[in-house]
């Protein structure tokens, strides 16, 4: 089933912080979406760890492969 996620809840499922968050938006790495407060869907963070699987996020503007 499809949700929507506050920035807060997928700092917790990515065990991060939600500057990081912040940064995987602005970077374009992670969509979110605007609805009051950023939100990300569930799918949409499926997805992302599916293609980021074995790169290095830390700065999200310079991706490397690990």
């Amino acid at each position: 089933m499809n949700e929507l996620l506050e920035v807060a809840e997928v700092a917790k499922r990515l065990k991060c912080n939600r500057n990081k968050v912040y940064d995987l938006i602005k970077s374009g790495q992670l969509l979110g979406l605007k609805l009051g407060r950023m939100k990300v869907s569930t799918i949409e963070l499926d997805d992302f760890l599916v293609r980021n699987a074995g790169k290095d996020l830390t700065d999200p503007f310079n991706v490397k492969n690990l």
